[in-house]
């Protein structure tokens, strides 16, 4: 989406705590031969899937939902996934417009199987109710019909999903400039497209306008490849599990430039290896090999937006 790669590229050339080392995403891309090795969607088999409008309305609860596990050391995108694909299997009903914006705390554990309170628990109750009386309000009760409304277009979406769902408007102010981010509008597009095969609801004829899905596992393994490079009191709050307040400069920091590299990655390879290929794939691919390595240092930051 041009305003997420537009006001990353303008953080990334202010940035004061992180910078984006050139040489190495030129060595990454040379170690790799601009091939970035292909990861499918749901390659660990814990999304639900029907190829109709309900796997539709679970992608979009399940993005809703998709923020800050770190707290809770066992919680993992994948108890989300698979609880709510469970749940799913067990009442189809159970993630109804009516339904998602009366439940409490309590039925959200239950209905993921999570035996205690999950991190920031109040603001994921707040978010699934949003999502259910927005949907029922203008979308009759279906993310279907909001994906339909956005007529083949990932970043018509993207700006129906922020202009609808506050708790979709994932951006910031840097240095009195704005900055959008938007990881869980574009990660569901992502899934959409990853899901249904780029076809049916998963149809976006502009789906290379999205970019990488700003979350912690990403930056952490461009820190890893070198690619992104701290100071030094960075590397030590990060090293030492220390959390960087959201929306600090650091930490719109960490995300934008995350976002600009890896567009930096993505023009390399098509210059010196004459390819064309999509933020979305570059990102399952880093995000993979993070989830394989979770021992790497990532920053923690309390935030709703990833």
């Amino acid at each position: 989406m041009e305003a997420v790669r537009a006001s990353a590229a303008w953080v990334a050339s202010r940035s004061s705590h992180v910078k984006v080392d050139m040489l190495e995403i030129e060595k990454a891309v040379d170690k790799i031969q601009g091939n970035v090795p292909k990861v499918e969607w749901d390659f660990e088999g814990i999304h639900y899937f029907d190829n109709g409008p309900l796997t539709v309305q679970y992608l979009f609860v399940l993005d809703a939902l998709n923020f800050c596990f770190w707290p809770d050391k066992d919680l993992t995108y994948d108890n989300l996934a698979s609880g709510l694909k469970l749940a799913l299997e067990k009442d189809k009903s159970a993630l109804d417009a009516d339904r998602l914006k009366n439940y409490t705390g309590p039925q959200l554990r239950e209905l993921l199987n999570w035996p205690r309170p999950l991190p920031i628990e109040e603001e994921r109750v707040r978010l699934l109710h949003e999502v259910g009386l927005e949907l029922e309000r203008s979308f009759g009760g279906e993310a279907a019909n909001l994906v339909k409304s956005a007529g083949n277009s990932a970043a018509s979406l993207i700006e129906l999903i922020t202009r609808h769902f506050p708790g979709f408007r994932d951006h910031s102010l840097y240095k009195g400039h704005q900055v959008f981010l938007y990881k869980r509008a574009q990660i569901f597009v992502a899934d959409l497209w990853g899901a249904f095969k780029g076809e049916n609801y998963g149809q976006f004829d502009d789906i290379k306008s999205i970019t990488i899905f700003a979350d912690y596992i990403v930056p952490a393994v461009l820190r890893e490849l070198g690619i992104l490079k701290y100071e030094s009191s960075l590397c030590c709050s990060i090293d030492s599990n220390r959390e960087i307040v959201p929306g600090s400069e650091e930490e719109v920091e960490i995300r934008a430039c995350s976002v600009h590299a890896v567009e930096k990655m993505r023009e390399l390879i098509n210059k010196k290896f004459g390819k064309q290929l999509l933020s979305i794939d570059i990102d399952l691919w880093l995000w993979s090999v993070g989830v394989q390595n979770m021992a790497l240092s990532h920053h923690r930051t309390l935030s709703i937006y990833y």
